[in-house]
């Protein structure tokens, strides 16, 4: 007798149909087509979890900028006057603190400029 994998394969086929919930058209309904379409989302979700950190990164120095060029210097003269102020800021920090508290902003401006 011909032994088939019965509920193993059909336990294995409903998780890849579970991760492909929403996929339009054959992407969620046909078996090779959901195992393509999942290896791909997976590819893509790697390749992204490194690329969010890069535009977060990103969006923070735009944002340091701006606030930076207001106050009369650029982006890189305050970050070189930071660390010749031996101030332990990161960027995330510094858009932070620069959107929420504009004050306390301008101090840390004031010792990036005092440094340089």
């Amino acid at each position: 007798m011909r032994v088939t994998k019965g509920s193993a394969r059909r336990r294995a086929k409903n998780r890849l149909f579970k991760r492909a919930k929403g996929f339009r058209g054959g992407r969620s309904k046909l078996l090779r087509t959901v195992k393509e379409s999942v290896l791909r989302a997976d590819v893509y979700a790697t390749r992204d979890r490194r690329a969010r950190k890069r535009d977060f990164r990103r969006l923070w120095i735009i944002r340091i900028n701006a606030a930076v060029r207001m106050r009369g210097l650029r982006y890189s003269q305050f970050i070189n006057g930071l660390k010749k102020a031996n101030v332990v800021l990161d960027r995330k920090m510094l858009a932070d603190v620069a959107v929420v508290d504009p004050a306390a902003f301008d101090k840390i401006v004031e010792i990036a400029k005092a440094a340089l």
